[in-house]
């Protein structure tokens, strides 16, 4: 148990300091319970991860545009390869992004994801990334990084999805701690 010192002004102290120790810890937790929030509801739009194909393939088409960015601190080049794809719902599409080290160094990093609009991002499913692991480019390098995906038929049930016909899937390459010495040739 805590004892409170009998000062009124020491009193004050602790719970600040208490409240300083919360409001820290807190900050520290939310990020990963932010994540996991948003990887089991597609909030934000962060896209589902799938554990095999669709199953149906639908007669509903929907256009997937590609995005890439790199955060100013990272010294790559990143782009998709293709710049949009129409396929059918249910059916599963490869595309791909090259990301390229401009720097002398070896520099690893790793991509976040989302998908707009936010409302149907939980319907974009992926079953393999090159954004679920870290990638190490030497200096010079550079590397073609594939994501299988589709577009669940699910969305097919849901009236408030009429709508969308295009998603567009949002990358964003951040330079991390990682060991320079890995492949950078890790499973998608």
């Amino acid at each position: 148990m805590i004892r409170l010192p009998k000062d009124k002004n020491a009193r004050v102290a602790a719970f600040a300091a208490i409240g300083a120790v919360a409001m820290v810890g807190a900050a520290y937790a939310s990020v990963p319970l932010y994540n996991l929030f948003c990887q089991v509801t597609g909030y934000g739009g962060t896209t589902t991860v799938a554990m095999g194909e669709a199953g149906a393939i639908l007669d509903r088409e929907i256009t997937v545009q590609f995005d890439a960015n790199t955060n100013r601190d990272l010294p790559w080049d990143f782009e998709p390869l293709q710049r949009s794809m129409t396929v059918r719902v249910g059916e599963s599409a490869l595309a791909y992004y090259r990301a390229t080290n401009t720097s002398d160094r070896p520099v690893t990093g790793v991509a976040t994801y989302n998908v707009a609009p936010f409302k149907a991002a939980s319907y974009f499913s992926k079953l393999e990334c090159f954004c679920f692991t870290e990638q190490t480019l030497q200096p010079g390098e550079s590397i073609d990084m594939p994501v299988l995906f589709f577009v669940d038929p699910l969305i097919d049930e849901e009236r408030r999805m009429d709508d969308v016909t295009t998603m567009t899937l949002s990358y964003t390459f951040f330079e991390t701690e990682g060991d320079a010495t890995s492949s950078s040739d890790a499973a998608p």
